[in-house]
């Protein structure tokens, strides 16, 4: 699968949590990826191009448009990203990446911590619109209630796919929250995923988080050849 380079217009914006929004861009002819991949997006900051990594998060099911999702974090780069508008023009490459999926294991462990979901709603919602019998386990890892994107979708994602099941653990939750707390760690894994020695593993997240997530599977015994991972360290 060849990668492209072309200019995209922004068509939508979407809020999706209190700091996150996703863009969206027509999806250009011939441009074919593998759910979970990514892009590198190039706009002007402060006068120069400057070029950052992005999962995608739409599916290759979803024909009509590319999208990424990006956290809004006060950074430079991304101050000029939340000042686009719809028609305002970047440019954009991809796809790369080899944490990907296309139906190839028959049960598979997601792991997200923050805006690391959004690779893992491509491959949930690539699943679901393909009618894979694949059983997925999503453990996402936020702050709080505020911080937890993607929720509705996956919520109708579930509804569809009686082989998807979502899991959220918060380290900052409110008094009202009755899920799990803390972040994603071995006792969580044992609980939500028994058969964890049998599935192949897809994490993303920011680097430590990533790193720690590494750790605890090695320390159950999970495979480092059953492990996919995407760094946000371009994020």
């Amino acid at each position: 699968m060849s990668s492209l380079k072309f200019e995209a217009a922004v068509t939508e914006i979407l809020p999706r949590s209190r700091n996150v929004k996703s863009f969206r861009f027509k999806r250009p002819e011939g441009f074919d990826f593998k759910a979970g991949q990514y892009i590198v997006v190039t706009i002007a900051v402060q006068g120069e191009d400057v070029s950052k990594p992005f999962s995608l998060s739409s599916s290759p099911t979803e024909e009509g448009h590319i999208e990424f999702t990006k956290k809004l974090t006060g950074h430079v780069f991304s101050n000029a990203l939340d000042s686009l508008e719809v028609g305002d023009v970047m440019m954009i490459s991809g796809p790369y990446g080899k944490m990907s999926f296309e139906g190839e294991h028959e049960r598979i462990a997601l792991l997200s911590g923050g805006i690391g979901i959004t690779p893992m709603r491509s491959i949930c919602k690539y699943c679901t619109d393909m009618g894979l019998d694949t059983d997925v386990i999503l453990i996402c890892s936020d702050r709080s209630e505020e911080d937890m994107v993607f929720q509705a979708e996956l919520d109708e994602m579930i509804c569809q796919n009686h082989g998807l099941h979502v899991f959220q653990t918060l380290t900052r939750a409110s008094d009202a929250w009755k899920g799990t707390r803390g972040r994603i760690n071995a006792a969580i894994i044992e609980n939500k995923v028994p058969d964890y020695r049998d599935r192949e593993f897809f994490i993303c997240g920011p680097p430590a988080m990533l790193g720690s997530m590494l750790e605890m599977l090695h320390s159950i015994g999970v495979d480092d050849k059953k492990i996919k991972k995407e760094s946000l360290t371009g994020y």
